[in-house]
């Protein structure tokens, strides 16, 4: 009897996150549509996220109340005190241990819940049901007007439904922390075995390093013997969507220094003598 109890318990703290058993996913059913076809670099030793089938819970929590959204830079700090750490909890909930997890807990402490929303998706994962409260309350794109405190989603950094094919939509979430001077954004996330920072730059995406050995594109997908050849294997060539939730004129010294470092990629664009 013991030993139900203990497994009825685990079971009940269990949330959905990045990874759940679905049928094949329709990637016109979202919008916008993803960039077209990407090639990927040779593989690296690196191994991205681990697969955990989870199904989804009941919850039974009192709504969260939230008078204001909160600032970028108190979303960063949340998400910078998650760095290294190997377990979730927010309101005293344990969130799963997940890239999913990690964006709803970093939002949970300031009273949005990312697994909230109105859209109907019978094959969400915990990513999906974050970029359908994204689509719902805030703002999905592909640009370059990313600010820190976004989120950031990936497609086919594994292989979701099991088919052996590159055809698994939004896989993977993160939440940007900064940009790096050259245009790379730095975001959080859980990727292997534990919370770390990546960094995505959709200037050179085929690019892991450079010459100088600056990281400019982690890799985020595990190397399989199913794999097609050149299977894209950076975050620059999985990228999918850039979210925001926040209010883009609740600026802070954090977009500030976006600010800044997009004029200078701009003037140094501008200084390129065309041919």
């Amino acid at each position: 009897m013991r030993f139900l109890f203990i497994m009825a318990t685990i079971a009940i703290a269990t949330l959905v996150g990045c990874t759940k058993p679905a049928q094949r996913t329709d990637r016109k059913a979202l919008e916008p549509p993803t960039p077209a076809d990407r090639v990927a670099l040779p593989e690296s030793p690196v191994l991205a996220q681990t697969p955990v089938m989870r199904a989804p819970e009941p919850e039974h929590h009192p709504p969260l109340l939230r008078t204001s959204l909160p600032s970028r830079s108190a979303i960063v700090q949340s998400a910078a005190r998650l760095v290294g750490t190997r377990t979730i909890t927010s309101q005293g909930r344990r969130i799963a241990y997940d890239c999913a997890g990690v964006a709803r807990a970093i939002f949970l402490e300031h009273g949005i819940d990312l697994y909230r929303g109105s859209i109907d998706d019978p094959k969400g994962n915990g990513v999906r049901l974050i970029y359908n409260h994204v689509r719902q309350h805030g703002v999905v794109h592909q640009g370059s007007d990313v600010h820190p405190g976004d989120l950031v989603f990936f497609d086919n950094t594994w292989d979701f439904n099991g088919d052996g094919k590159l055809n698994d939509p939004l896989t993977h979430v993160g939440v940007v922390e900064h940009l790096d001077r050259d245009g790379t954004v730095v975001f959080i996330s859980r990727v292997a075995d534990s919370i770390a920072r990546y960094r995505m730059n959709l200037s050179q995406p085929h690019v892991h390093k450079t010459a100088d050995g600056r990281i400019l594109n982690d890799y985020i997908r595990r190397k399989h013997q199913t794999d097609p050849d050149n299977t894209a294997r950076l975050t620059g060539e999985l990228f999918s969507f850039y979210g925001s939730l926040l209010d883009p004129q609740r600026s802070t010294s954090l977009d500030d220094t976006f600010t800044r470092n997009q004029s200078r990629q701009r003037a140094s664009v501008s200084a390129v003598p065309k041919r």
